[in-house]
């Protein structure tokens, strides 16, 4: 509870202090506070400029925020070209290095009015991208320039200010909230279970001792081949071991002389070729005896080896056990392969036809992997329900790429085929408070609008949202506590704009 505590004060103390520092992006003042305010996305960049109304001949002062959509982080370094073209007049500057971290400063001044458009070419070492803003106009009126700025300000009672510079120092996203196929989602638990082909029953080949040539212990890394205990069976009175190898060898050798006398006898005709057959026989099977001992066979005892690499599972007997042939003895699994078997009610059997996916959260990290990302699949479901177990079990099959372990739960979110569409949002977008929930709608990239929001079913990863948000509205979905924290700290007026 105490690091609990501490973490959300060191929390709060970094939303409170970045939410005292004032953009102090450039000393001039002008007469007018209002600025416009212009977003633009590409595939690679978010750009949010601030900028005072372009009026022909007046020098507007521009400050472009440029963040890489990958993890939402200021561009650090490289070249930015801004050109603003009304008709066939373009006119452009080009700054080599920002300005500070993720923001460039530009300064232009139009020549004609009318409607145009503001182009941010990017260079950098991953290569160029150029980021457009449309319906950009240049006013031949300054007051009528400002009077528009101020009518397209962006207000909201339960708005909340959030600045570049803070959402950079954590980990923030954003996101549209889209419209998407979403079947019914089946949620429930599932436990992981070895695949048939990626483990191993060892069992003892003889009737014997058990001894381990090692500490052989639950998971315990071995290798093919490994040789992992021996059956001595030399104390026996039956069934000893050592006399049954003795008695192998013996046939053995005397199998093999008949056999080779009767061959030169059968040269002369004085063997017939079904005797000679016969001691071919009693050779062949006396050989096949005494080869299948002496390859497991060493200082009177029965040395037992690993057919796979991996891990031991489980040991089923005691150093110094005595065990009868064919028991088990160890269980070794290679789990690189794993079923998740998870058992469902009978009223979803109409859908278990249609899966076509399914997200795995692991619960000792709450980290989520979809079905593909594990190279998995549906294996099988139940096509009946058992009157002792009325639940009908689905089985999936995945590579354990996550550090699955064996005999251990997931949750598991089974999405079916559905032609349906839903509003839907990323999960971590939700914030819960006293049973209702919210998220944070983006109005501008440095301000935000608490909405409430009805929600719908989770696949684990994507929530519906039913009511409060409408498809293309972006929404903070990584970071929306420290927006929260923004909020409940007060230090900043939701209105209040940067000073220039």
């Amino acid at each position: 509870m105490k690091k609990y505590c501490t973490v959300i004060t060191t929390l709060i103390a970094i939303v409170i202090s970045s939410c005292g520092h004032k953009h102090n992006h450039t000393t001039d003042e002008h007469a007018h506070d209002e600025s416009l305010q212009l977003t633009a996305y590409n595939a690679d960049f978010e750009v949010f400029a601030e900028l005072t109304p372009f009026v022909v001949g007046e020098t507007s002062d521009i400050l472009a925020h440029f963040s890489q959509l990958e993890n939402f982080k200021p561009l650090a370094e490289g070249s930015v070209t801004v050109s603003l073209i009304v008709g066939t007049d373009d006119i452009h500057q080009t700054l080599e290095q920002p300005t500070r971290t993720g923001i460039y400063q530009f300064a232009l001044r139009p020549n004609v009015s009318g409607s145009g458009k503001l182009v941010f070419d990017i260079q950098t070492a991953k290569g160029v991208s150029q980021v457009i803003i449309p319906n950009v106009t240049v006013y031949d009126d300054e007051h009528e320039a400002h009077e528009a700025a101020a009518a397209a300000a962006v207000t909201s009672d339960n708005g909340v200010t959030f600045t570049k510079e803070q959402s950079w120092k954590v980990d923030f996203a954003t996101t549209e909230a889209r419209s998407e196929p979403f079947g019914q989602v089946i949620r429930t638990t599932a436990q992981i279970q070895p695949s048939q082909g990626d483990e191993r029953m060892i069992v003892a080949k003889a009737s014997g001792t058990v001894i381990f040539t090692s500490n052989v212990t639950e998971g315990k890394n071995v290798s093919a081949g490994q040789t992992l205990f021996s059956i001595d069976g030399s104390a026996m009175a039956d069934n000893n071991l050592a006399v049954r190898y003795a008695e192998a060898e013996s046939e053995y050798t005397r199998a093999k002389a008949e056999y080779e006398r009767k061959t030169e006898l059968a040269k002369e005709n004085i063997v017939s070729q079904s005797d000679l057959l016969k001691a071919k026989t009693e050779y062949n099977n006396a050989e096949a005896n005494y080869s299948n001992l002496k390859r497991n066979f060493s200082a009177g005892k029965q040395s037992i080896s690993s057919p796979i690499g991996g891990y031991v599972t489980s040991v089923l007997v005691q150093n110094g056990q005595f065990v009868e042939a064919g028991q088990p003895v160890l269980l070794v699994s290679q789990n690189r392969n794993l079923f998740l078997k998870a058992e469902l009610q009978p009223k979803y059997f109409n859908l278990l036809n249609n899966i076509t996916s399914a997200n795995i959260r692991t619960l000792n990290n709450n980290r989520v992997y979809s079905l593909e990302e594990l190279n998995g699949k549906v294996l099988s479901y139940g096509k009946m329900a058992d009157i002792n177990n009325p639940l009908i079990p689905v089985t999936f099959q995945v590579n354990n790429r996550a550090g699955l372990l064996a005999g251990s739960f997931v949750e598991i979110f089974i999405k079916t085929q559905n032609n349906a569409q839903a509003l839907t949002v990323p999960n971590e977008a939700i914030i819960e408070e006293m049973g209702n929930h919210f998220v944070f709608v983006q109005l501008t990239p440095e301000f935000f609008e608490k909405r409430s929001v009805k929600t719908g079913v989770t696949d684990g990863v994507r929530i519906e949202i039913k009511e409060g948000v409408s498809a293309g509205e972006r929404v903070v979905s990584k970071g929306a506590i420290f927006v929260k924290l923004a909020q409940a700290s007060g230090a900043l007026d939701a209105h209040a704009g940067h000073v220039h």
